[in-house]
């Protein structure tokens, strides 16, 4: 059984216990359109052009493992990832007295603007829309922390479509038009969710490029969305990191880019001003540590 035929069947029963029986998924999260999804797309849909991109440092970020970012209008959204419990002990870190993870408003040239408090944990998504923010977790308790810019806490729910307490980890997430796009891991697509009703309207299943499955974050781009990619490699010199476009509309993938050698590891993404914004974490699983020598800053994506 291939992987197409997997997501159409569980997407099916995902849709099918919202909407018949106990109505489990959508019961929950109020009424709204039902769930949609493309295929998924694969190497073999159809042949698509392929660039290279280049990357160029901007600015540090402040102390930490930056792994999101998002664009405000005075600058840049940056979230801290710590390192906590199992976590800890898999990248050989000191646990944190303090499980708070921050995100900083940065201008153009790195001067924080504001600090932000969440209670989010390994943050490795944030966007920022509607005056807040929001924080992706990738360990317990996971789901999408909502945060105003008193630091208050405003929500935390749970990816849809899964477990009422844990529906799985998220490498991203995005706002546009009043909708919050996540990169959920368990459902292996990018989900488009009202953020006010919680309800999952729309799913772009990850691009099954061969040798390139890890996903990260996502920027919008004029109707289409760009995410980050990667191979599993055991540190900076093995990593193959990449990107891939999808029509936002139909899920269909217009473009892939491989990076030159030597470029920055990206983790977060965004668009300013025509130009791809991401972020070095530091930490990469499988890697050591800061192996990556443009670990924690931040830097400009170029394609040429």
């Amino acid at each position: 059984m291939n992987n197409l035929m997997n997501k159409r069947e569980f997407l099916a029963a995902s849709v099918g216990v919202g909407l018949a029986g106990g109505r489990a998924a959508f019961a929950q999260q109020g009424s709204g359109p039902a769930l949609r999804s493309s295929g998924r797309p694969t190497a073999r849909d159809h042949q698509m052009p392929s660039r290279m991109a280049k990357t160029t440092n901007l600015f540090k970020s402040p102390s930490g493992f930056p792994n999101a970012i998002a664009i405000a209008p005075e600058g840049l959204w940056i979230a801290e990832q710590k390192l906590s419990g199992d976590q800890a002990v898999v990248y050989h870190t000191t646990e944190p007295k303090d499980l708070s993870e921050k995100c900083w408003l940065v201008d153009w040239n790195g001067k924080v603007l504001k600090t932000v408090t969440t209670p989010s944990r390994n943050t490795s998504g944030m966007a920022f829309g509607d005056g807040f923010i929001w924080m992706a977790a990738n360990a317990p308790p996971e789901g999408i922390f909502q945060v105003d810019m008193n630091s208050r806490l405003i929500s935390h729910r749970q990816i849809p479509l899964g477990p009422a307490n844990d529906g799985g980890g998220c490498h991203g997430a995005m706002w546009h038009d009043g909708k919050l796009w996540i990169s959920a891991l368990r459902l292996r697509g990018i989900l488009r969710v009202d953020p006010k009703t919680w309800t999952p309207e729309f799913m772009i299943p990850f691009y099954q490029a061969p040798g390139r499955m890890r996903y990260h974050a996502t920027a919008w781009d004029n109707g289409a969305i760009w995410q980050i990619t990667g191979n599993d490699s055991h540190n900076y010199a093995g990593g193959r990191p990449g990107l891939v476009k999808y029509d936002a509309a139909t899920g269909r993938v217009l473009e892939t880019a491989d990076f030159v050698p030597n470029s920055s590891d990206p983790h977060g993404l965004a668009m300013h001003d025509g130009a791809l914004i991401s972020c070095d974490a530091g930490i990469h699983p499988g890697w050591p540590n800061n192996d990556s020598p443009t670990s924690g800053w931040i830097f400009r994506i170029d394609f040429i």
